[in-house]
């Protein structure tokens, strides 16, 4: 494999993670105020149809991105609804939102479009453009440092550089402000969060919120990324995106790493459909069931030994 390729793959790894670590980092803010979210999936593909149907009605990628957002915010808000003012349960509420929204987008297309349940294609400005940073074609031409900074770090489009810089903000949000420490203490301690005074119902919708809106973007991105909606899209990348946060161990700088993980198992499968290991091929079945194999081995490994936050998943009564 020479530099070129190298380089090749890793660009791949960085647009196919994108979505990836944008719904890890949705679940972490929620996870880290205690609410459990199994419905990262249903609103990302609600998200992306919506800012593909309406990015394909206005010709605007800009107000496709804000429909996105909003439909990821409604489903936010009707599981903090459930979850956090009736008290549900909330792996339940997560996962009927993912079939609310796989049934739903499905039979919205296909009542707007007509196209058995897809978009008709993005094109032109209803699609966030690739941005080529400073200076990046003059450099192109010196060895490995033009390459890297021309083909991996430039060329990208602007949801990919929002969802890298994601990853510092959150972690200064969650380590390094008053909300992050009430927050973190909400997931751990809600009560204890209650006698200081501070309202755990406003922390833990403001995390639920949060999550919704990052989902909505993470949706935005992948319906730019394929130009145009179809069904069951996301393909299970909400429930990889979970499994990433649980190998992560809940922490932002390592939700990147794993998630960047995924994003090259993805990147291997589509470029390499049969993998010839001189004894015996590996059909192109197994490359693209990689991600998913690899989903399965961290919850199966990880899982005992990743420690959630101690409130996660139970709904907070105040003392009287």
């Amino acid at each position: 494999m020479d530099f070129a390729t190298i380089i090749q793959m890793l660009d791949s790894t960085v647009r196919l993670a994108t979505p990836l670590l944008l719904a890890c980092l949705a679940g972490l803010f929620s996870e880290r105020a205690g609410i459990f979210d199994i419905g990262l999936e249903g609103k990302m593909l609600a998200a992306a149809f919506a800012s593909a149907a309406i990015g394909v009605m206005t010709g605007s990628v800009w107000f496709g991105l804000l429909a996105g957002i909003a439909a990821s915010l409604m489903l936010s808000l009707i599981h903090g609804l459930a979850s956090i003012t009736f008290r549900g349960n909330q792996l339940i509420s997560g996962v009927a939102i993912n079939f609310l929204a796989s049934g739903l987008t499905v039979l919205l297309a296909q009542n707007w479009f007509g196209l058995g349940g897809r978009t008709p294609p993005l094109e032109g400005p209803s699609r966030f453009a690739e941005i080529t940073l400073p200076f990046a074609d003059g450099l192109r031409d010196v060895p490995v440092l033009g390459s890297i900074y021309g083909d991996l770090i430039s060329g990208h489009t602007l949801l990919v550089y929002v969802g890298m810089a994601m990853v510092p903000l959150t972690a200064w949000v969650l380590y390094a402000t008053r909300f992050g420490l009430r927050l973190r203490a909400v997931g751990e301690n809600p009560a204890a969060v209650d006698t200081a005074g501070v309202s755990v119902v406003a922390i833990r919708f403001a995390a639920v919120l949060i999550c919704g809106v990052l989902c909505g973007l993470a949706g935005a991105y992948l319906a730019s990324l394929a130009a145009g909606f179809g069904r069951e899209m996301t393909a299970g990348r909400g429930y990889i995106a979970l499994a990433a946060l649980i190998f992560a161990k809940w922490r932002p700088w390592y939700a990147l790493v794993a998630c960047l993980l995924f994003g090259f198992l993805d990147a291997v499968a589509i470029r390499y459909q049969n993998i010839d290991l001189g004894i015996l091929v590996l059909p192109v079945q197994f490359t693209q069931a990689l991600p998913y194999i690899l989903t399965v081995v961290i919850l199966a490994g990880f899982v005992g030994k990743a420690i959630p936050p101690r409130a996660g998943g139970e709904p907070y009564v105040k003392e009287r």
